[in-house]
């Protein structure tokens, strides 16, 4: 599965990673995969997606803050103790980003290797 918009110059790909990734806080694993997507978006740093199965949750607080992105959609976002919206979610993106809906993407994700 890949997906690809390209718009005025703009070019944003969804496709499967091929790393296991893992999102740390202060020592506190957040989340780990082996099943990433990863969204390349022009203008912008790789960003790995993750399975909310991947995701422990429970340790992430609903923010009341959202954004939007005119290619992406609009954009939920959680907190944990000492950092705010360090993780966001797009629950309806738009169609040509769809694989990445109700994945959760973290501000900063580490390659793993075994």
């Amino acid at each position: 599965m890949t997906s690809t918009r390209a718009t005025r110059g703009h070019h944003i790909t969804v496709e499967p990673g091929t790393v296991r990734v893992r999102a740390v806080h202060e020592g506190q694993v957040l989340a780990e995969s082996r099943r990433p997507l990863v969204l390349r978006e022009t203008g912008c740093p790789a960003r790995y997606y993750l399975p909310p199965e991947d995701v422990r949750t429970e340790l992430l607080t609903p923010s009341e803050t959202t954004t939007h992105c005119p290619f992406k959609g609009d954009a939920s976002y959680w907190s944990v103790p000492g950092a705010a919206d360090l993780v966001w979610a797009y629950p309806e993106p738009k169609p040509e980003v769809a694989a990445i809906k109700d994945h959760f993407c973290f501000y900063e994700t580490v390659k793993v290797t075994d």
